[in-house]
């Protein structure tokens, strides 16, 4: 088991924020009229890819050492520019001192996040007996419209199917560090989810099951499916990122992933 040092936060977090870049450049690939921008900052990823985008974030500040006041309001500058809010993930490793200084710039708490970790892949707590009526293969690239749909509405509680979010989630597909899979529960589709590795990091992300299909075995079946092409490709580490007390949160630790700790996202609007 792996002691959750700054080191090892610094693996993950690093993974995710290029996971977030590479979302981004395979977005504006496919939709050259939506504007992108990406910048090395305080040690993180800072990431512009629309307004309302959810990659639109920084990841990985303050984990390579100090951060000036002159790299923070870099950072704030990034976003405000482009008028998007300055939104950072903050791991809780960093220096204290950096929270000090984003609440003197008056920037406040917005959601808190689980990221959860498993070091040992092959031991992942997944049944042997999964579902039989449940069969998940690789999204072929002419259903990546597809795959991005189905992942789409399988979220639709939480976030509205909008054209904008479609065209974001088909940056997923394309990014070249990453496998999307779909689920049929006897041949009709179920469900979805990407994985993806980065410096032996295994990254799970975009795990949904459409209403109809849920409490059927998907998200297990799309998990453990997942973790055997993790393995393949050497990972180590496998990481998932969940709101605390969710089910998805539930289903993770049910698996054998445990909270490394819990992530802070704080924001401030432009001007």
């Amino acid at each position: 088991m792996h002691f959750i040092d700054l080191d090892l936060a610094r693996r993950m977090e690093m993974a995710e924020a290029h996971a977030g870049r590479e979302c981004a450049e395979a977005c504006h690939r496919l939709h050259t009229e939506y504007p992108v921008a990406i910048a090395e900052i305080a040690g993180g990823i800072a990431v512009f890819a629309g307004v309302d985008s959810p990659v639109t974030q920084a990841v990985g500040v303050g984990l390579q050492g100090e951060v000036s006041d002159a790299g923070l309001d870099a950072l704030g500058e990034f976003f405000h520019r482009r008028k998007a809010p300055s939104a950072i993930e903050v791991c809780p490793l960093v220096d204290m001192s950096l929270y000090e200084k984003f609440a003197a710039r008056k920037y406040h708490l917005l959601e808190v996040s689980n990221v959860l970790l498993l070091d040992d892949l092959k031991a992942a707590r997944i049944s042997e007996k999964l579902a039989p009526d449940v069969t998940v293969r690789i999204a072929t690239p002419d259903e990546s419209k597809l795959w991005t749909l189905t992942v789409a509405q399988g979220f639709v509680e939480h976030f509205p199917v909008t054209q904008a979010m479609l065209d974001l989630m088909e940056g997923f597909y394309y990014r070249p560090t990453a496998r999307c899979y779909l689920a049929f529960v006897d041949g009709a589709i179920a469900g979805g989810a990407a994985v993806s590795a980065q410096h032996g990091v295994c990254g799970l992300f975009g795990a949904s099951t459409l209403p109809a299909f849920r409490r059927r075995g998907v998200q297990s079946a799309l998990l453990a499916t997942r973790l055997a092409w993790a393995c393949e490709k050497g990972c180590d580490l496998a990481v998932s990122i969940t709101q605390p007390g969710s089910i998805s949160h539930r289903n993770i630790e049910r698996s054998g992933f445990r909270v490394a700790y819990t992530r802070t996202k704080l924001i401030l609007s432009p001007s």
